[in-house]
């Protein structure tokens, strides 16, 4: 009786000692952190995203992006983050604070998207991207997301926001691809992929 005794509260200890640092101790380190204001300016960082940006949060974990993508740059002596154009300072908490999941990643099939829409703020490529990735990057291993868009006859002029699609990618003649309103919404989310500002904790590595 005295072994149960004692091996029960040997896995009550672990469990409530594992609960106090994975769960209480960051919750008081980071639960409270508030957003940064620049006095100077006015601006708050990180900024909120729009509500369509929001809505292609959704569109990026309902496809499973996270599984290829990270969002998350790492201190400068720990890796070549920066030196690869990826951000120019570490991710921090703070970082994150409006972010319902997180979605830091654990991978790197594909490169990091931190500040994706500040590296590329070009909506037209990030389309035609997602619609046929290799026409972007060569020797990507990106899966397209074509059903995201619309194969659609073309209509008089056309329509303004139909992708520039070239040789095997190209439609048939007569014919147009237009982004549906998922398509803009995920992209409207990798543009407002942003942590391109200084914070007190992590300045920007050109100040």
């Amino acid at each position: 009786m005295n072994k149960l005794t004692t091996l029960f509260c040997g896995f009550l200890f672990t469990f409530v000692l594992a609960w106090i640092g994975l769960v209480l101790v960051p919750q008081f380190q980071f639960g409270q952190l508030q957003p940064f204001v620049n006095e100077d300016t006015g601006e708050s960082f990180p900024p909120m995203r729009s509500g369509l940006a929001e809505t292609g949060k959704q569109v990026y974990q309902a496809n499973g992006c996270i599984y290829c993508h990270s969002q998350q740059i790492r201190p400068e002596h720990q890796t070549a983050d920066m030196a690869r154009g990826w951000g120019a300072r570490r991710s921090v908490a703070r970082d994150y604070i409006y972010d319902r999941p997180h979605l830091l990643g654990t991978m790197r099939t594909g490169p990091d998207l931190s500040n994706a829409g500040v590296r590329l703020s070009n909506e037209a490529w990030h389309h035609e991207h997602l619609y046929a990735p290799q026409s972007k990057s060569a020797g990507s291993t990106m899966p397209p997301f074509r059903y995201l868009y619309k194969v659609q006859k073309i209509q008089g002029a056309g329509s303004p926001d139909a992708l520039k699609l070239e040789a095997d990618d190209a439609p048939p003649e007569g014919y147009e691809v237009v982004p549906t309103p998922d398509a803009r919404a995920l992209v409207a989310y990798l543009l407002s992929l942003n942590q391109n500002y200084s914070l007190p904790e992590a300045k920007l590595s050109t100040e």
